[in-house]
């Protein structure tokens, strides 16, 4: 098939994808500050820890249930029009979830900030890969998208804390407001329309199946990082993995299914997919227990934990707009390894900190393991979405961030499981709550004399960090496998700009302009 490069975007482009990277910054954002948010809210709404645990996961819920069904939608009815109006949805949702007048209400708001969230992530992406045609243009512009992600996640506990220290805690849920106003004014006249004009209904049974498959999944997964694996989680994956297999099942037989299973016959978005979904898993993991570790080894503030990982996003940055400019003459094999080897260093440098070893080992094992996530995360991106026709965009960008939700929720539950086995491994000689965890060690200090509390922390502060050096450890492991297997794999690939990465001039399709 003949290869074209398409035209060079323009100003009009580049400040379009200024305004795509609000929604993009804010998702990320809204999962991250309610790690500031959560105590100061429950205290003045009463929630108890029931509600608590629902206030701060229905949203992730939400968001991984319906991020292939918007996804879908989006190549049938529009994707700026979904777009927009999930830009309403998510303004509306901000300003219920800030007036909140209990938690039931907040519960409520936060789920309508999760399926609004859903429609905004893939129509970014599907609308970038309609407004860049110039293979280059297009990977640097993918590089700043996926960068806000990074961004959100460590300025949201940092926004957090200012916001708390001098207003009340609806203003966080605010902060979403002005973005999506001024998405909702300048996005029509910035950004082009697209839909897949041969695309049939949506499947509203697959709709159906696919929450049932999924949000069971997910709950199954958090509970099990939470508090291990007890029957409820256990019964939830369980039915999650039942009605997934109804569901594959029936998109086999649908001549326009919801979940599109011949884009898995790729060899380059299937692995690239399966290696984006275990850096994920990998990355979500580590990143959790190193900002336990400054909180709870260093004796950090929330705030302080989150300026310490300021250098990781800092190198995370670096590694988004870094990667593409390298991938114009190195082909996706070797950078991607490369950079996963450097993650992988990253990693092992994480393993060489400790109770006595102050910040600085931590923090720039941290930075260096961020560094390296360039290339994969970048490119990775525009190879899955890249290599599926533009009709299948949107389903394509749901199912890369459907991945990414699933491989931060397993992350947290098996590194979580194993390090908690290592934890108590290092702590046989302590009994109850001491034994469980470094926080109810903290607890359990707190009845004691000075000396034997000295003796209790010390003693947990070793072992969680001998938990965090395994996680490490396994994620370096693990992610050297992953570089493994691209290297054997997507070697054919070329260079970002070489006739692998350009589109198709038979599947270009005007864009439909309502």
């Amino acid at each position: 098939m003949e290869m074209t490069i398409g035209p060079r975007a323009g100003r009009r482009e580049w400040i379009g994808l200024a305004v795509l990277a609000l929604p993009t910054l804010l998702v990320s954002l809204d999962t991250f500050v309610m790690v500031m948010a959560l105590p100061t809210l429950s205290t003045e709404l009463g929630a108890d820890s029931t509600q608590q645990l629902w206030i701060m996961d229905v949203y992730g819920f939400m968001v991984a249930g319906f991020l292939i069904t918007m996804g879908t939608l989006g190549d049938r009815i529009g994707r700026r029009r979904l777009l927009m109006i999930g830009a309403a949805a998510f303004g509306a949702a901000s300003v219920l979830a800030a007036f909140s007048t209990g938690p039931g209400l907040l519960i409520f708001a936060r789920a309508l900030l999760g399926i609004a969230g859903a429609t905004l992530t893939p129509s970014t992406l599907a609308m970038i890969m309609n407004m860049f045609h110039d293979a280059r243009q297009r990977a640097s512009a993918i590089g700043l998208w996926a960068g806000c992600f990074t961004v959100g996640a460590v300025i949201g506990p940092l926004v957090g804390g200012v916001l708390l220290e001098r207003f009340w805690w609806g203003s966080l849920f605010l902060l979403g407001v002005p973005a999506m106003v001024l998405l909702l004014l300048v996005g029509p006249l910035l950004l082009p329309e697209y839909r897949d004009p041969g695309a049939g209904r949506i499947d509203v049974p697959s709709v159906v199946l696919s929450l049932g498959a999924i949000l069971p999944v997910v709950y199954g997964l958090k509970e099990t990082a939470r508090s291990g694996l007890h029957p409820l989680p256990a019964v939830a994956l369980a039915i999650g993995a039942a009605v997934g297999a109804v569901f594959l099942r029936r998109q086999r037989r649908l001549a326009d299914p919801l979940l599109d299973l011949s884009l898995f016959t790729n060899k380059a978005f299937a692995v690239t997919l399966g290696a984006m979904l275990t850096y994920a898993m990998l990355s979500g993991g580590t990143m959790t227990f190193v900002s336990q570790h400054f909180q709870l080894v260093d004796h950090l503030s929330p705030l302080q934990a989150g300026l310490a990982l300021l250098p990781g996003m800092i190198a995370a940055m670096v590694g988004f707009q870094l990667s593409p400019l390298l991938a114009r003459r190195i082909r996706p094999v070797p950078l991607i390894p490369i950079g996963l080897a450097i993650t992988a260093a990253g990693m092992l440098i994480v393993t060489r900190s400790g109770a006595g070893s102050g910040l600085t080992v931590l923090v720039i094992g941290f930075a260096v393991s961020c560094l390296g996530a360039g290339p994969l995360v970048s490119l990775g991106t525009n190879l899955v979405v890249g290599s599926v026709p533009p009709a299948k965009a949107g389903s394509a960008a749901g199912i890369a961030q459907t991945g990414n939700e699933f491989g931060y929720a397993l992350g947290i539950a098996v590194l979580g499981s194993i390090g908690t086995a290592v934890y108590r491994g290092r702590m046989t000689g302590h009994a109850g709550a001491a034994h469980d965890s470094l926080v109810g060690a903290t607890e359990t200090a707190a009845h004691l004399g000075h000396g034997p509390a000295t003796a209790v922390l010390d003693t947990a502060r070793a072992a969680f960090s001998t938990e965090l050096h395994a996680i490490a450890f396994i994620s370096a492991a693990a992610l050297t496998c992953v570089a493994v297997l691209i290297t054997g794999t997507l070697r054919h690939l070329q260079p970002v700009g070489g006739d692998d990465h350009e589109v198709p001039a038979t599947e270009v399709r005007e864009p439909v302009h309502s």
